[in-house]
């Protein structure tokens, strides 16, 4: 917090610091047979684009589906957009032989909960952690970011997975821009987009399936997966390549 004089009156300014609440609890989940035990805060402001440290309703959508349909994750290469706290991408990490979690904000994604997450999911408490667990920065449509992954995994993803990441019109875009790029370094039919969705607008709605039309991706409703989570309708859609 610093302290400007401007004229008789006093302004105090406040950094992003004041609005982050770092008071993390170590939160159990159940999703099938397989437990998580992961740090998380029950409420977040959303002041500086923290949404990422707990548990979104589309994530537990995500992880109730996933662990119903293991098959979907076996020897699988994934990377997950928007981690967050790392609930899914650690769930996958019991399933399938790589798993890289990205984020775009550096308060959640490194600095503190996901880096706190994966340490602890890692420990020799956690016997059941098989896959290799990575992170990187990504901020949809950033080039520089997109190409650095690429340079690193040359051959791609068989996966990819996003809980509940639809919040604001401005960034459906360039995530559909990004998932357009992952899908078509696999190729055509050798990787899938996972996308669980929750609905909070209707313009929304829309533009999820407009934006990937739009990038000549094929957006299917899995069959089975439309439920209310969070007293909001909820959905995971399969997304390809034409």
């Amino acid at each position: 917090m610093n302290r400007e004089e401007d004229g008789d009156d006093e302004v105090v300014c406040l950094d992003e610091s004041f609005f982050i609440n770092d008071d993390y609890q170590l939160t159990t989940f159940t999703f099938g047979s397989q437990v998580l035990h992961l740090f998380c805060l029950q409420s977040a402001s959303t002041d500086f684009d923290l949404t990422g440290q707990l548990v979104w309703p589309g994530a537990m959508l995500m992880n109730d589906y996933l662990s119903k349909n293991p098959d979907v994750l076996q020897a699988s290469s994934i990377l997950e957009l928007g981690s967050g706290v790392g609930v899914t991408g650690i769930l996958c990490s019991r399933f399938c032989r790589e798993v890289l979690l990205t984020d775009h904000n550096e308060e959640v994604l490194k600095v503190k909960i996901l880096k706190k997450n994966i340490e602890h999911h890692t420990s020799s408490e956690n016997p059941n952690s098989d896959a290799g667990l990575a992170v990187e920065k990504l901020e949809w449509g950033n080039s520089d970011q997109i190409n650095k992954i690429i340079q690193k995994y040359p051959g791609g993803f068989d996966l990819i997975l996003g809980a509940d990441i639809c919040f604001q019109q401005s960034s459906i875009s360039p995530l559909f821009d990004t998932v357009e790029q992952f899908l078509r370094l696999k190729g055509r039919g050798q990787c899938k987009f996972i996308l669980a969705y929750v609905s909070r607008a209707k313009s929304m709605d829309s533009m999820v399936l407009n934006e990937a039309t739009r990038h000549g991706l094929l957006i299917n409703e899995i069959v089975g997966t439309r439920s209310v989570v969070g007293n909001l309708e909820g959905v995971i859609f399969e997304v390809t390549l034409k």
